[in-house]
């Protein structure tokens, strides 16, 4: 088992099932992106210490360039002078930009998600409303029916011809 806080942010970002994919891929890549931007900053301030000319000497200074780099603003106020330091740069400025990237991508597809849901339930609402058009026309079209039936009845008696018209429904119960 991890400790405290370590193993609960572990278990918040591993997901909860009723989490969307999207929040679960924006919450792992700004995990990602932070454990980069504090582990970056102590390994540049270890590959720079004693360099000539070195910027990065401490850590507050250090976090601060990781943030400038990983966002790909770079000042230009802080900047690693050594081999070890430069190819800590390029694995942050890598992650910052993938993981941006990434938090960009999840929040795009949530919202075209979101919209297309949206036009979804439109669209079923649009399909019922003409299933309910086409039972009420079928109804209509069948008291038709039955109106003309009773009228060809009834001109059928006048003439002599038909059977007589059958009591109305409901006759004689009191």
């Amino acid at each position: 088992m991890l400790p405290g806080f370590l193993g609960r942010a572990i278990e918040l970002f591993r997901g909860r099932e009723g989490r969307s994919l999207h929040f679960k891929a924006a919450g792992g890549a700004t995990a990602v992106l932070a454990l980069a931007l504090l582990l970056g900053s102590w390994a540049v301030v270890a590959a720079e210490d004693g360099a000539r000319g070195a910027t990065l000497t401490s850590y507050p200074r250090a976090l601060w360039w990781s943030v400038e780099t990983a966002t790909t603003v770079g000042y230009g106020d802080f900047y690693p002078v050594t081999l070890w330091g430069r190819i800590v740069a390029a694995a942050v400025m890598g992650v910052g930009i993938t993981t941006y990237g990434m938090v960009t991508a999840a929040l795009a597809t949530w919202f075209v998600g979101r919209e297309g849901r949206r036009r979804g339930h439109l669209a079923e609402a649009a399909e019922a409303a003409g299933r309910a058009a086409y039972r009420m026309g079928d109804e209509t079209v069948r008291a038709l029916h039955e109106r003309f039936d009773r009228l060809e009845r009834e001109l059928a008696r006048r003439d002599g011809h038909g059977p007589p018209d059958p009591p109305p429904s409901g006759a004689g119960i009191k």
